[in-house]
């Protein structure tokens, strides 16, 4: 009985290895990531506070994404690629939320003047 026991428990977690070594390159999330990294910066988030450092975090997190790709550790390079589109898309929001809020106070200062 004991015999049978140690082929199995071999073969599962030979099976269980090689399933966490064969993630592919997650090019879609890096993709994502690069896209609103890109709208970021395009939106001018560089130039607001709150969004600057979101845009820095996302542009950080998609470097060390390619570096995960190319040691070939593929989950944390996908994990890593969704945190940067999350960062590069609240820069965003706050970028278009600063302008929103610029845009209102210019429009209320102009009905005030009148």
């Amino acid at each position: 009985m004991h015999t049978s026991i140690v082929p199995l428990t071999l073969a599962a977690s030979w099976l269980a290895f090689g399933c966490g070594a064969s993630l592919p390159v997650p090019t879609q999330h890096l993709a994502e990531a690069e896209a609103a990294e890109r709208s970021a910066v395009e939106l001018g988030a560089a130039s607001q506070p709150n969004a600057q450092l979101h845009l820095t975090l996302a542009r950080d997190q998609m470097t060390l994404a390619n570096a995960a790709v190319k040691e070939g550790n593929n989950g944390r390079a996908d994990a890593l690629a969704q945190r940067a589109t999350s960062d590069a898309e609240l820069a965003i929001a706050l970028t278009r939320d600063q302008s929103a809020k610029t845009g209102a106070q210019k429009a209320a200062d102009q009905s005030n003047a009148q």
